[in-house]
């Protein structure tokens, strides 16, 4: 049976809906009006390499067997849709009019699955050593998440590692490593049968008879989404210096020791939370795997661009590590150097101005 899905962010959110188009489900974008009409004209383009193959392959929605439309936030209809996917920058979600949509989506107790890299706060509301934690300083607006019952939103690991080329348009993303999306389930079998189901009718999608890359696989253990965390703070928020942004293998091969250092005492604060040390990714296989990660992150890509936010896994896990006394100079240094830089471009955006 085809299910409905709506994806909050037309670029990140492209892949997941790629593929759960390819399995034959249907998908709504919720994107800006133009990049909607765009979408809604020319459909999308994922670009993807297949094992073994020295190229990408373009996979175009139009040929796809699910249906693909694209919505800006006020023109959705959330009658239609079974689960709803979170694929925005944490930042975006204060824009007002996806503010209102947040609200609906949390009043129709829609389930929602997270691929943001910050967890969403009703999501670390599950884990009960942070259920009373005070986390709101390390997002944007943390209000968005306020009406949200824990229960139904749960975190998708966004390991795949993709980007908008910035001289193509807005329908068009290049998977520059296509890992597997690692989800957590929710509180309700209902919702995890759901889970399960795209996750085989994904695994099930062939192209040209050959297995297509980038999977949902769904786990029981709250955890699993966590061991993000380790490579985004030894990596991602490392490519931000207080130069010029450095690309995500220099973040880690320069200086291997203190990058393993960092990853180790991350994935011992996810440990002391309640992970299985079954639930967390080797250093050795993430520092191999950032060897082909020849750019900046995005956090440090849209910092360079002057971002005034960006999402602050980061100071999230800086927070986490101080309130369970476990906090570490280097985490505390990244955070100052981020810090530093969002402020740089503050005061010489309110410099100009005068």
């Amino acid at each position: 049976m085809a299910r409905n899905i709506l994806i909050l962010g037309a670029s990140y959110g492209s892949l997941l809906g790629t593929k759960l188009l390819m399995a034959g489900h249907n998908v709504t974008l919720v994107c800006r009006k133009k990049t909607a009409e765009l979408i809604n004209r020319e459909g999308t383009e994922v670009r993807i390499k297949l094992r073994d193959e020295p190229n990408h392959r373009s996979i175009f929605s139009r040929d796809l067997p699910g249906k693909l439309d694209a919505a800006s936030p006020d023109a959705v209809d959330l009658s239609r849709y079974d689960l709803v996917g979170l694929a925005m920058q944490e930042p975006q979600y204060t824009n007002h009019t996806i503010r209102v949509l947040m609200v609906k989506i949390a009043e129709a107790k829609l389930p929602c699955l997270s691929i943001m890299n910050m967890p969403p706060l009703p999501y670390l509301k599950r884990i009960p050593a942070l259920a009373n934690s005070d986390l709101e300083e390390a997002y944007t607006n943390a209000q968005v998440w306020e009406r949200f019952t824990p229960g139904l939103v749960t975190l998708c690991s966004p390991d795949p590692q993709a980007f908008r080329p910035p001289e193509e348009g807005a329908n068009v993303l290049h998977v520059g490593l296509p890992t597997n999306f690692k989800a957590a389930t929710f509180e309700d079998e209902k919702h995890n049968a759901l889970l399960r189901e795209l996750e085989r009718d994904i695994d099930a999608v062939r192209l040209d008879g050959q297995d297509v890359p980038v999977k949902l696989k769904v786990f029981d253990s709250l955890f699993v989404p966590l061991a993000k965390w380790s490579m985004l703070l030894t990596g991602n928020y490392r490519c931000i210096t207080r130069g010029e942004p450095q690309a995500i293998r220099d973040a880690v091969h320069g200086n291997l020791a203190q990058s393993k250092a960092i990853y180790e005492h991350v994935d011992a604060i996810a440990r002391k939370l309640g992970a299985d040390p079954s639930d967390q990714v080797p250093f050795e296989k993430y520092a191999k795997a950032a060897e082909s990660l020849l750019k900046p992150s995005s956090a440090a890509r849209a910092v360079a661009a002057g971002a005034p936010f960006i999402e602050r896994v980061d100071l999230l896990v800086k927070l986490i590590a101080q309130q369970i006394g476990m906090p570490n100079p280097e985490i505390d240094q990244t955070v100052q150097t981020v810090d530093f830089k969002l402020n740089e471009k503050i005061v010489v955006g309110g410099s100009s101005a005068q």
